[in-house]
């Protein structure tokens, strides 16, 4: 999708059909296979319908309310997902159409022992609250005027993508967090580089957030 400016009502449609797939991977169960487990979270993958590679979920449980677990991954400009994610270089907003969709740029550093190096992203972002207290960002890859490709930057690819911050029933004081990505890192990327990077990364995920909401909300 290429915007110059976002036609709002153009961007709500996408955004709410990237939302409705997005319960549709929380909800599904058939046809993931394990890649990574330990330390409370569980890392699964099945191929992309999207594209030539693979959607990645992430499962697992936080110590901290839903409302903590967000402030530390909500797309915000100069907020805490840049403090503390290894895989994050800098977020910002390019346009801010309502208070809870937004185009953004995220960057991230080299991996891989530098075997991928850094990458841009420009999605668009909409949050959504459900009634049961989950919150969920909904991401996918758009083109947009304000944001051509950088120099020093591979522009990647988000599919359909996000998380969803849900209450824990009994347990206030925790969360668990379900994450799905299937991003297109781009370049001429060995497919084993790929595979590795990704389960290796969720799971750093994790400990890095779980570290970050004690951090910051203790």
């Amino acid at each position: 999708m290429h915007l110059r400016a976002m036609d709002p009502a153009a961007a709500a449609q996408v955004s709410e059909a990237v939302a409705t797939k997005m319960l549709q991977y929380r909800q599904d169960a058939s046809g993931w296979k394990s890649c990574r487990g330990g330390h409370g979270v569980s890392v699964s993958w099945r191929p992309s319908v999207e594209f030539a590679g693979s959607l990645y979920r992430g499962d697992g449980i936080v110590c901290g309310t839903p409302e903590e677990v967000w402030d530390c991954v909500k797309p915000a400009a100069g907020g805490l997902r840049e403090k503390w994610d290894e895989n994050v270089t800098s977020f910002e907003i390019i346009e801010s159409i309502t208070n809870t969709l937004c185009v953004s740029r995220t960057s991230t550093p080299s991996a891989a022992m530098k075997l991928i190096s850094p990458r841009d992203f420009v999605d668009l972002v909409l949050v959504k609250k459900y009634e049961d207290g989950t919150i969920s960002s909904n991401a996918t890859h758009v083109e947009h005027a304000l944001c051509p490709p950088k120099p020093g930057f591979v522009r990647g690819f988000n599919h359909p993508c996000g998380c969803f911050c849900e209450p824990l029933p009994g347990e206030p004081g925790k969360t668990r967090l379900v994450t799905f990505f299937q991003t297109d890192l781009s370049g001429y990327l060995p497919k084993s580089v790929v595979d590795a990077f990704f389960p290796r990364s969720m799971a750093g995920f994790y400990a890095n957030l779980q570290k970050a909401v004690k951090q910051f909300h203790n």
